[in-house]
């Protein structure tokens, strides 16, 4: 686990409070404002970001992140350019965990060892490959750590439980719990029904839990993060960004960040 990454999930545990993660994709709308809106977003708030590593064909996804994706790749994103942003952001944010989040077939293009290689050059702290089945994932985890990078394990609400006992076996870094059966931002999560899913996890893995997909509000993050280490923000985030002029996007960026942030922040006070 790389330094940055140990540190962030040490300092919330010392302070007895859930930290944000927030996605945004790679390149989206641009090349310069995507650095920027990366900048707003960790200055805001978030104890880290998810880069999106924009791909044509991102299943896991609803409309606005498939949208975002298109954005960012009409825009001429490719992954070398991914990485050439985390590396310029990196310069400017030097303590805040990046997470570099997609699809495998643009890293297979790329090359999995060169792609290993430049990521933790460029600043990358961990990998989720949202289509990299267990199966298959031994070879990757292996490179990964070499780089001092965590291939971060997803569970669903449908991984049947002899399955998440095999994630959970070689999980580093974090789990991430996704919330709802379907893509992200399509519906909003329950709490109600999520916490339990939460503690039952929690009861197999001594990880910190993220907690992600179809999180709308700042209530639902605060109920999450009464249970979750850490609660995922994307689709709503990037709603925001897009809700208005492009002027005053970076402004939207940090006042979401910022508000979901609090939410979070002061969740178990409230407990």
């Amino acid at each position: 686990m790389s330094s940055r990454l140990n540190q962030t999930l040490a300092d919330l545990r010392a302070q007895q409070r859930a930290g944000l993660i927030v996605y945004l994709a790679a390149g989206d709308p641009d090349f310069g404002t995507s650095l920027a809106l990366l900048n707003a977003a960790a200055q805001a708030g978030a104890d880290m970001i998810e880069f999106g590593m924009p791909f044509s064909d991102p299943v896991a996804d609803g409309p606005t992140l498939q949208q975002a994706h298109q954005r960012a790749l009409a825009a001429g994103q490719t992954l070398d350019k991914t990485l050439r942003l985390l590396a310029s952001w990196r310069e400017a944010q030097p303590r805040t965990p990046a997470i570099l989040m997609g699809y495998l077939n643009p890293v297979l293009s790329y090359g999995v060892e060169r792609f290993m290689q430049d990521a933790a050059t460029a600043g990358a702290d961990a990998l989720i490959l949202v289509d990299l089945p267990y199966e298959h994932a031994a070879s990757y985890r292996a490179m990964a750590k070499q780089h001092d990078l965590s291939l971060i394990q997803m569970t669903a609400p449908s991984t049947d439980p002899e399955r998440q006992r095999m994630i959970l076996r070689q999980a580093d870094g974090l789990v991430y719990q996704v919330m709802l059966n379907g893509t992200t931002g399509a519906a909003d999560s329950d709490p109600q029904v999520m916490i339990p899913m939460l503690r039952a996890l929690r009861q197999h893995t001594d990880l910190p839990l993220a907690a992600g997909f179809g999180i709308q509000t700042e209530e639902q993050a605060q109920a999450l993060a009464q249970e979750a280490d850490l609660v995922v923000v994307g689709s709503e985030l990037v709603r925001s960004i897009q809700a208005g002029p492009i002027e005053s996007a970076l402004e939207r960026c940090a006042s979401t960040v910022a508000v979901f942030s609090h939410a979070v922040h002061t969740a178990r006070e409230r407990i």
